[in-house]
Formats: C-alpha cells, structure tokens, sequence
C-alpha cells in the first residue's frame, strides 16, 4: 500500500461537456473509497451543482458562503458516501461561474484551511478551457481529461491538451476514454490521440484504462446515484473499481511548480493554516 501521508490531488477535466466528467470525478472518489482512501471531492465547477446531484446528496452550504466569510470549509463539508466527503459548489451563481485569476487563487488558498485527514482531494472542473480551468487543473499534481470517441470530443480534448502540455507545460497528464465499447476500444482512442500529442505538441500522455459504455449509468443518473450504488455489479462499476486501483498505487507526487497547488502546506510537511 502507498505511503497516504501526502494526499493524491487529481485534476478531472474535459473538452466539452456531456463527456461524462463528473461522472467519471464522483465513481472513481467511490471506488478509491470502497479500497479504504479518504476521499474528498471538490466541485470546482462553482457556477453550478453538478457533483451533488450525482452523488444524489442535498448541501445547504457552499463553497461561495466560504469564499463570502459566511461559512468555515469544515462547515460546508457534506458526507456524500462512506469514505467520501463533498466540497460543493453553488448552482446558478453568476459571479462564480466565470472566476478570475484571484478568485481561484482564493479557491486554492482556502483549501489549506481543510482540518481533517485526506487521501486523495478529486478536484472536478468545469468543461472547456477558460483561464479559470488551466489555474485549477495546473494546482493539481495530476490531470485526468476525460474524452468520448466523439468528433467533437475528440477535437476540444486535443484543444485542452494543448493548452495543458504545450502552452502551460504541465505533466502527468493523463487521458481517460470514457463511454468506449470495450478496453480494446478505449486503449486504440488512447493510442490514437497520444501518438498525435506526441509528435504535434511533444506531450507523453498517461494510461490507467477506460470506462466502458453502460446502460447502467444513465439509470444510475436519473435516480441521482452513482452507479457503484445503483449496479454494483455492472460493467461501469467494474471499469471504475479497475481504474481507482491503478490510481491508488500511483499514490501522491509533488513536483515544484513555480504555481499555487492545492494542499501544498501538506506536501511539505506543514501544519494546515487551521493547526
């Protein structure tokens, strides 16, 4: 088992919406769960509510009441699953849809503040690649971007890579083909675009697998369950508990950035701002 005294902080992200990206952010914090992780999710998309509905709990706080004065971080912490704990953001708030630099910043900064033990921090993003996105993703140590076998998909992933790798020159960066019709499947849309990361934008892209297409999942969807929950069972389940095992041994890494990175007092070995 990996040394969990540093936690992992992963960056989930996309090119577009409807990729299945928060999906993908809430199972795999339940699957990291189910092997015993403390996991906490923050819904970094602080213009809407997306996490908590897929994780079908109620938050009452947010991450605005904190970001406000109003409200503690531990305050606004919901228990989304045994093991996991959910940051929420807000829903419909204009001012929190479209950040800037400085409310990141403050974002990242309050983290810090964060007064209980953490494993892996999921930090699940808005899609696209507004400033905002790149600041939240290039604070996490690593960058999961999540694509379908989709044209549309295909191309706002590359978009987002380029931006990740070439322009911003950050590293382990890792793609996660979801929706895919079997593993084959997944690793050939893997190889396909990280050959062309490779040889157009110098970028060597991470593999831990992919998630296969399941009826499940929508199901799971319209009764605001993970599907973990709702089909134990099922293929999207299985391809979620396969993927948070090679994600539990990968464990923490910190590599000085030059940037503002979430959690980076305890990376250090410092006491959070709260001890």
């Amino acid at each position: 088992m990996p040394d969990y005294s540093r936690p992992m902080v992963i960056g989930v992200a996309s090119g577009k919406g409807g990729v299945g990206k928060t999906t993908v952010s809430v199972s795999l914090a339940i699957a990291l769960a189910e092997r015993g992780l403390r996991v906490m999710v923050l819904d970094a998309d602080l213009g809407l509510a997306n996490a908590q509905l897929a994780l079908g709990v109620r938050a009452s706080f947010n991450m605005g009441h904190v970001l406000r004065g109003e409200k503690t971080l531990g305050e606004v912490l919901v228990d989304a699953a045994p093991g996991v704990r959910l940051i929420p953001g807000a829903s419909g708030l204009r001012e929190l849809a479209s950040m800037d630099e400085a409310q990141v910043s403050s974002v990242i900064h309050v983290m810090d503040n964060l007064d209980e033990p953490v494993d892996c921090l999921l930090v699940d993003v808005a899609a696209g690649i507004t400033p905002s996105v790149v600041s939240f993703i290039a604070a996490c140590q690593r960058r999961f971007v999540v694509v379908c076998d989709q044209p549309a998909s295909i191309a706002d992933a590359y978009g987002l890579l380029k931006i990740l790798t070439l322009e911003e020159g950050l590293e382990d960066v890792y793609l996660l083909p979801n929706m895919v019709n079997s593993q084959a499947h997944g690793r050939k849309l893997f190889n396909h675009m990280a050959d062309v990361a490779q040889r157009f934008l110098g970028a060597k892209l991470g593999y831990l697998g992919s998630i296969e297409r399941d009826d499940a999942v929508q199901a799971a969807q319209e009764r605001y369950l993970p599907v973990s929950r709702h089909a134990p069972d099922s293929t999207a389940a299985r391809s979620f508990r396969q993927l948070a095992g090679k994600v539990a041994a990968l464990g923490p890494a910190l590599k000085p950035s030059g940037r503002i990175q979430f959690l980076l007092p305890r990376m250090v070995g410092l006491p959070s701002a709260t001890a």
